[in-house]
């Protein structure tokens, strides 16, 4: 399936209003299901659709589609992973070894450090870091990561149109070649909470293990390292200066506490070098299946 056509399911499968269910319809059936939702659109919806698509690709974003060839397999075997990916950046990177990292906006400084520490390790062992685009640990682990040497994924919590270079910061050591942004809602779709909460899926879809940095009692870090371990991940908790409420109760669910540079060291380098066969993705055997949206 050529680039304009996966651009066009994609758009057609994050059309305002399609809902819930047709992530149902093409975890079950493939992308067959993506091709009727286009094909039962008017035609100048499709016309839409179609000069939409042309305008990403001219930007350089291009689109994964559940089921196709090149929809990485870590996030096909996750059952929360999207219908759709937007991405702009080298692909090659979704299917590295990658360790997650999620964390407040509000961090101490000594959690500032810890999520360096995540960012410059994982570069260090071949690792690809995968995080969100917010100040604080997000922040702190793409730019140690890239500063080291590494790769680094970007999963923004609203639509690609949206994402821009930070000059500050993560704008002084930005390098296209190393760096991945993705996104699973549709390129115009503003930034929400519940975008926010969501697009944590695709961060632990994407990675091998999630690293939680300060989790507290509610809120963002303690349920992504939450769902992480309900979907099978590993995950690292780390608390530098102490225990909150959040950590303790993650560990109490299974996480594992990293404490030391050390011990964190030991377990990136354990990432690079694990087995990192998922199996065969979901309705295996649909990876290659065409489905035409083509001009008439």
């Amino acid at each position: 399936m050529d680039e304009v056509t996966r651009l066009r399911l994609a758009l057609a499968a994050t059309r305002p209003g399609v809902g819930r269910g047709l992530t149902k319809r093409v975890h079950r059936d493939g992308p067959a299901a993506l091709g009727a939702v286009f094909d039962g659109l008017d035609h100048e919806e499709q016309q839409d659709i179609r000069r939409r698509a042309d305008e990403l690709g001219q930007r350089g974003v291009g689109a994964l589609v559940y089921g196709v060839g090149g929809y990485p397999r870590r996030l096909a075997c996750h059952p929360d992973g999207p219908v759709a990916l937007f991405y702009r950046g080298p692909l090659d990177l979704l299917e590295r070894p990658a360790v997650g990292v999620c964390g407040a906006r509000n961090v101490s400084d000594q959690g500032l450090r810890a999520a360096a520490a995540c960012g410059e390790i994982a570069a260090v062992h071949g690792v690809v870091s995968v995080s969100g685009y917010a100040r604080g640990v997000d922040m702190a682990a793409h730019i140690a990561s890239l500063r080291a040497g590494g790769e680094t994924v970007i999963a923004i919590p609203e639509g690609i149109d949206h994402f821009r270079v930070r000059k500050e910061g993560i704008g002084e050591v930005w390098d296209e070649r190393r760096t991945l942004v993705v996104s699973q809602f549709a390129p115009a779709q503003p930034w929400t909470v519940g975008g926010a909460m969501a697009r944590n899926s695709v961060i632990i879809g994407l990675s091998m293990a999630l690293v939680a940095v300060e989790a507290g009692d509610k809120g963002g870090t303690l349920a992504a390292g939450s769902r992480a371990l309900e979907t099978g991940r590993d995950v690292w908790a780390m608390q530098p200066g102490g225990t909150a409420t959040g950590t303790r109760v993650l560990v109490e669910r299974g996480a594992v506490p990293v404490d030391t540079r050390a011990d964190l060291t030991a377990r990136m380098a354990g990432l690079r070098h694990t087995d990192d066969e998922p199996g065969p993705a979901p309705n295996k055997g649909l990876f290659d299946l065409e489905v035409s949206t083509s001009a008439p």
